[in-house]
């Protein structure tokens, strides 16, 4: 087994890694309420960039709060996935094979 070239791998994978979190920062989720009386767009880093916000909720307080809980929760779960499915997809491409530890496949 070739550790030496194992470990080039690994710190390959690891470049790979932070440029891909760095270009999720580039990467934006959009959710909204099911009636569109409010949005929010983040990072797939899960960094707010964004809320619209319909006069109509402001007059709510209590039902904006709702709707803020609900909408970001679904926006944060959504960039959640698409983090977890490209930082795994880096990953997996840069592991080194190892007999016998083909789990990852």
């Amino acid at each position: 087994m070739d550790l030496m070239g194992m470990m080039g791998k690994l710190k390959e994978t690891q470049q790979k890694m932070e440029e891909t979190k760095n270009r999720l920062n580039s990467v934006l989720v959009d959710e909204q309420s099911n009636d569109g009386l409010l949005q929010v767009t983040l990072t797939a880093n899960r960094e707010i960039k964004n809320f619209k916000i319909a006069d109509e909720l402001l007059q709510d307080k209590e039902m904006l709060e709702d709707y803020l809980v609900t909408v970001l929760n679904k926006a944060i779960t959504k960039a959640t996935n698409v983090n977890e499915a490209e930082m795994a997809a880096v990953a997996q491409s840069g592991m080194p094979s190892i007999p016998g530890m083909d789990m990852f496949k």
